[in-house]
């Protein structure tokens, strides 16, 4: 079998450490992987197909603000790519996170229908059924059920500075996803699953079904930090740990900088990823870049005494199935996929948008003790983010398109 992955990202982020975790279970296999993506390293050019440049993107991006919509230009870099497919002949196309300003989706959609190729989405977010959206729950606004229009989110992700052609965008993917007769939808979660499910751009889709994201526990696991908390000053305190790759508004940031007015004593925050410009916490919080290094990671999630997911929209939570991996109870707010990825006696959940419940639950799993928790918090996510599990159902989804494939 030969599988063909596209995504923004190669080997960093999530969506490209999943990517590049898939491909090694499935070559382990005997099968042939591929990547197709925008950014990231690149190990082995025979495999690997960087779509564009770096001006490719910034000149999409631009065109994208201007004209209002996402995903219809990159024409040259997109044709290179349909030449590499043409090349390298796949059984399986897996569709990522392609909103990244760097492939016309309109091209590669009509290319998949018309060469009839298996082809699986997988939701990371919204974006592959609604206008523009990653995220809609904190607008509730529900308009791609029926249509578009009218966005709330317009000036937010995927800016467009003139035009609302949502209704157009959404239109369009219904009519070119409608085109591939062998199309299955894969959710990270069971609420984006069920999201998809509603979603008229997906109604001719073969199969819509939920494959959790995966952690590897065998490297995702409590470490040492002796050092770290003599490093960072701080071993007497109890630390409670935000992480993000780049924090804004909706990630929350808001909750988090709330958070860090409330600290009592003895407790210092450590926020992990990259603040907006100008952007400041107090003195009591501790700021780290976003890292790439698993390893830092691992260091900064075994270090906290509890971990905080502010973010009211989620899809999966990769960072809290992490941060459980290694042991640190979680507290989240109780809405989109959270509750999912947070298991009973790993931590606390509370209603969305209650600062004063999150402060308290805060308090509780600190006074209870991380010890209270991280045999739960381990075993939830071996049980429930194996990465063997996943595989074996991405694997049983595929034959099973090969095999009945129109």
């Amino acid at each position: 079998m030969k599988i063909l992955q596209i995504n923004v990202v190669n080997k960093i982020l999530s969506t490209g450490r999943n990517v590049a975790e898939m491909n090694n279970y499935f070559e382990e296999k005997g099968n042939i992987c591929a990547t197709a993506y925008s950014k990231g390293p690149s190990t082995d050019p025979e495999s690997e197909f960087v779509i564009g440049s770096s001006l490719d993107v910034k000149v999409h991006a631009l065109l994208s603000r201007l004209f209002g919509k996402q995903g219809y230009f990159s024409f040259s870099s997109t044709r290179k790519l349909l030449k590499f497919m043409d090349d390298f002949a796949p059984d399986i196309v897996v569709l990522n996170n392609l909103h990244g300003n760097y492939i016309n989706l309109p091209m590669l959609l009509e290319y998949l229908a018309k060469k009839n190729i298996v082809t699986v989405a997988v939701l990371h977010d919204c974006w592959f059924f609604t206008g523009k959206c990653c995220h809609y729950t904190v607008d509730k606004c529900y308009r791609w059920q029926e249509g578009c229009g009218n966005c709330p989110s317009l000036k937010k992700y995927n800016v467009s500075w003139f035009f609302d052609k949502t209704p157009e965008m959404l239109s369009d993917k219904k009519r070119l996803f409608g085109k591939i007769k062998n199309l299955a939808v894969v959710g990270v979660s069971d609420w984006l699953c069920g999201e998809a499910k509603k979603a008229p751009v997906f109604e001719n889709a073969r199969a819509i079904t939920r494959i959790y994201n995966w952690i590897d526990t065998d490297f995702f696991k409590p470490a040492d930090t002796v050092a770290l908390r003599k490093e960072l000053g701080v071993e007497n305190n109890k630390i409670i740990l935000f992480a993000a790759s780049n924090w804004t508004m909706q990630k929350g940031l808001k909750t988090a900088k709330e958070v860090s007015e409330r600290l009592g004593e003895n407790e210092t925050m450590l926020v992990v990823g990259n603040l907006p410009d100008g952007f400041e916490f107090n003195d009591r919080v501790i700021v780290r870049p976003r890292t790439d290094s698993m390893e830092q990671l691992i260091e900064y999630y075994s270090l906290a005494d509890v971990f905080v997911q502010p973010s009211l929209e989620e899809t999966f939570g990769k960072v809290i199935a992490e941060a459980e991996a290694c042991g640190t109870p979680v507290v989240c707010f109780n809405s989109t996929a959270n509750p999912e990825i947070v298991g009973e006696r790993c931590g606390e959940r509370v209603a969305p948008g209650d600062l004063d419940g999150l402060m308290l639950a805060i308090r509780r799993v600190l006074k209870n003790g991380k010890e209270a928790y991280s045999k739960n918090c381990r075993e939830f996510v071996i049980d429930n983010f194996n990465l063997e599990k996943s595989m074996e159902q991405y694997a049983s989804l595929f034959e099973k398109m090969i095999k009945e494939k129109q």
